[in-house]
């Protein structure tokens, strides 16, 4: 069985490097077209990407701790998804719920990450205090959702400071607010079954028809976002468990929960 562990791990290896190597060459790829065609934001983006490539390397080899072959395997692919395929390739667009299951993957990482800093604290000699599993897990899963709730602060001041579209906009075609109350009374007043929207701007010359209901800014992909980063979060927790109690020899949990070189 130990053997067949060691063997895994060996093969994740070889793995980890060639996807590295892949990545890294379709970001450069990406970077020289983009560059060609004059869009420096997406060549910004690219190199963003790389940089971001640098950080799981440099922890692995200049820090105590160490990162499984999976997690960085999963960070890896999950930084070129998010930025050359989600924003270079227009894949947010383009698949429906692209950003959902990269909200999930970011909760799943994020619970991972939370739950080594506790757990590694955790068997420290300069910890004070032996932390119960159910405080940890609760501890990494609030970790996770603390990540998540900063990022759409990101988004937020992205939109509003410089009118970007991070956080997606829904048509909805139902709208409960007090605002429309005639009476000013805090009782909302629902209006439903809306076919189009009219916008009247003195920017444009002409008015702006939204069909199929009303424009929701940003509330629902950032509730939509937050909920899937949580389901994220409770499938690492899940995996907690089971890496807890049975010490640590629940394997496919240790895939993605980084060790420092000692424990290791």
């Amino acid at each position: 069985m130990l053997q067949r562990i060691r063997n895994c791990f060996k093969q994740n290896q070889e793995l980890k490097v060639t996807i590295y190597i892949i990545l890294q060459l379709l970001v450069f790829i990406s970077m020289m077209i983009q560059l060609y065609n004059h869009h420096y934001q997406n060549v910004f983006y690219c190199l963003i990407t790389i940089v971001l490539f640098v950080i799981p390397y440099t922890i692995d080899k200049k820090s105590q701790i160490i990162l499984p072959n999976t997690l960085e395997i999963m960070i890896f692919l999950f930084i070129f998804s998010t930025t050359i395929l989600g924003e270079l390739c227009n894949f947010y667009a383009m698949i429906r719920h692209w950003d959902t299951i990269l909200h999930t993957i970011h909760g799943f990482l994020c619970a991972a990450i939370g739950f080594s800093f506790i757990n590694i604290l955790n068997h420290s000699n300069k910890a004070y205090t032996t932390l119960t599993s159910i405080f940890v897990i609760f501890v990494s899963l609030c970790f996770s959702m603390t990540i998540g709730v900063f990022w759409e602060f990101f988004e937020f001041s992205g939109d509003y400071f410089f009118n970007k579209d991070m956080q997606k906009d829904f048509i909805v075609n139902k709208i409960s607010s007090v605002k429309l109350n005639k009476d000013n009374d805090n009782v909302p007043v629902i209006i439903d079954n809306i076919n189009q929207t009219i916008i009247y701007s003195n920017n444009y010359k002409s008015k702006v028809v939204i069909k199929g209901g009303y424009l929701d800014v940003g509330i629902i992909d950032t509730m939509k976002d937050l909920f899937a980063n949580f389901i994220g979060a409770i499938l690492f927790s899940i995996l907690e468990i089971f890496y807890i109690k049975n010490n640590k020899q629940y394997f496919y949990a240790g895939l993605f929960i980084p060790k420092l070189k000692e424990e290791q």
